[in-house]
This record gives C-alpha cells, sequence and structure tokens, in this order.
C-alpha cells in the first residue's frame, strides 16, 4: 500500500487514504500493437527510437520514445522481441495509425515490415497477486518472461503493486485473476510514474519531461535517431527545467491541462500528462512542470486549468532521478 511519506512536498489539500489495493487482470483496450518484422527490423528501429534496440535481448522489454527533429516526442512505447526477426511495439492506440505512417516514411531500402498488429494480440494488465499464477513472483523491471505463446513484461510497480504487461496471440486464453477495473489499471500507471504519450500530448515533451531518461527509456550510448542532439544536449548541458511529478487534486484534470503556480498566475508551469480517478477520491496525475515551480510548491499554491483552479498536492516520485543517484 502507498503511503505519502513525511519528506513529500508540503500538501495543499487533504490526501485521501487508499483502500487495500485489489490484485487482478485488466483488458488494456486502450493500448494497440505496431509489428516490425525483417531481419533489419532492429537496424531499422536503432534508427528511430531513443532506445539501444540492437542490444536487445530475448528476456528483456524497454521503454522507447519516437521523437521529431527538434526532440520532441511523438510516441512511445514498451519494445520487446517475439523472436530475432519479430518486435512488438506497444503504444497507445489513439496515436497508433499516425506512428505508423510516421515511421513507415523511414523504412526506405530496410528489409523490414511494419504492421498494425492490434488486431492479432490481446493485452492485459496484471497486477499484484495475480502475476504469481503465471511468474512465480514479480521479476526485475523491463525483464521479459516467455510462457508458452504469451510474453509477460514486468513494469514498474504502481502504489507499490508489482505490475506486468501479458502479451499473446489472439484467441489465447485470458491469464487467470479476478477482473481489475481498466481505470484502476490506468491508476496505476500514473502512481508509477511513468506516463505514455498519448495524442493530447504528441510533441509536447522532450523524454527527461517525463523522466524518461531516469526509467529505462533513453539510451545515451547508441548512435543518432531523431532528435538526438536535442535529448543528449538537455541531458548533458543542463538545459532541462521541467521533470514529470505525480500530484493528486480533488478536481477533475484532462490531458494536456495546464498547471499555473501562484508566483505567475498568468503563465501555466506545466501539463497533465496522464491523470487517473483515485480508488477513494479525486484524482491522482503525472504533470510535467517547471522545476523552479515543483520546488517552490509549499510556498505558492498550484492549481488545475487556471490560477483559480482546484489545487494540486506533489507528491514523492516513486523512483529515483537519474541525476540523483
Amino acid at each position: 500500500m502507498l503511503s505519502y511519506r513525511s519528506d513529500s512536498p508540503p500538501a495543499s489539500l487533504p490526501l485521501p487514504k487508499l483502500p487495500p489495493q485489489p490484485s487482478g487482470v485488466a483488458e488494456l483496450t486502450h493500448l494497440g500493437v505496431i509489428r516490425v518484422a525483417g531481419e533489419e527490423a532492429a537496424k531499422f528501429l536503432q534508427g528511430q527510437l531513443t532506445q539501444d534496440v540492437a542490444l536487445l535481448g530475448l528476456s528483456e522489454a524497454r521503454l522507447a520514445a519516437f521523437c521529431n527533429a527538434k526532440g520532441r516526442m511523438q510516441a512511445s512505447f514498451i519494445v520487446f522481441k517475439r523472436s530475432e526477426g519479430e518486435i512488438l511495439l506497444v503504444c497507445s492506440r489513439d496515436i497508433l495509425a499516425a506512428t505508423l505512417k510516421r515511421l513507415a516514411m523511414f523504412v526506405l531500402r530496410a528489409r523490414a515490415k511494419l504492421s498494425d498488429a492490434t488486431a492479432e494480440y490481446s493485452l492485459f494488465g496484471m497486477a499484484g497477486d495475480a502475476i504469481q499464477t503465471i511468474a512465480g513472483g514479480a521479476l526485475p523491471v523491463w525483464t521479459k518472461l516467455d510462457v508458452d505463446a504469451a510474453n509477460l513484461v514486468f513494469l514498474y510497480p504502481g502504489a507499490a503493486q508489482p505490475r506486468a504487461l501479458w502479451c499473446a496471440p489472439a484467441g489465447t486464453p485470458v491469464p487467470a485473476g479476478a477482473v481489475l477495473p481498466l481505470a484502476h489499471w490506468h491508476w496505476l500507471d500514473v502512481q508509477s510514474g511513468i506516463a505514455m504519450i498519448t495524442q493530447p500530448i504528441f510533441e509536447a515533451f522532450v523524454p527527461q519531461m517525463l523522466n524518461y531518461e531516469s526509467v529505462g527509456g533513453v539510451s545515451f550510448k547508441k548512435g543518432c535517431y531523431p532528435g538526438q542532439e536535442i535529448v543528449a544536449r538537455s541531458q548533458f548541458r543542463g538545459t532541462l527545467k521541467r521533470r514529470a511529478y505525480v500530484a493528486h487534486t480533488d478536481g477533475t484534470p484532462q490531458l494536456g491541462q495546464e498547471v499555473f503556480h501562484a508566483a505567475d498566475a498568468g503563465q501555466p508551469c506545466g501539463l497533465v500528462a496522464a491523470c487517473a480517478p483515485h480508488p477513494a477520491a479525486g484524482f491522482d496525475l503525472i504533470v510535467s512542470m517547471q522545476t523552479g515551480a515543483a520546488a517552490d510548491a509549499d510556498g505558492g499554491r498550484l492549481t488545475l486549468g487556471s490560477a483559480t483552479g482546484p489545487a494540486l498536492a506533489l507528491l514523492p516520485l516513486p523512483y529515483p532521478l537519474l541525476e540523483d543517484i
């Protein structure tokens, strides 16, 4: 169960107590699958994504982003190999078609074929004890475990609950476990502190603005990809002034909604990157915002939508930032 640590930034509103967290299995209807197949599938993706796909093993998965030339994220994926010649990219369904079209523009003569494979795979999220029935327990984050025809990818925990993505050919029996509402899975996603790119935040952030370099989403040792120079400069020249934070509000946030700080009520200091209803009350959200505004959250009110909107309370990140390690 998540506890709000005493070293978290002072809250501007009461935080609801968490009820016991259920275990179960949720059908992830909001996600889709892009398949990249062929002998040069890994080579092709190596030149497009923030992740080192060339070094990706069959027992691993990775978080990755696809950026424009200015380093702004157009998509993010959970990436893993079904085999040496078949790589799956799991992403938000609302950006899949446009992302597939953009990626296909760069294939040129590469021996790789891209397709929308959403209809060919079933995607489920597993939380808590439900993982025990298949894997015998949680494994390290970004481990991929093959279970017959299915692939089980271990994700960052949410609200201290172990989580995994289950991907299998359509028609494969659903993994055993109580039905977990999709809304609760979305909340666990928010509690993990990792926001995936969806249409409302298309091209809104460079990867570090969502802490991707701290959760295994960026390799700084690989070769070029679109936006690589901007992403590297943000990391090594100290130009990054925005970070992702987990927060709570009694209001009703929307993806892409602006966040304001009382010290500069006329200008937004951040954007909502992910949000979901809290199981007890209100909403939890991931906000990408100016680091100065976050540091001064106790000295100035953070609000949603406008300077007079519902208050936000920042919560502790569930993982360390790379700069602090």
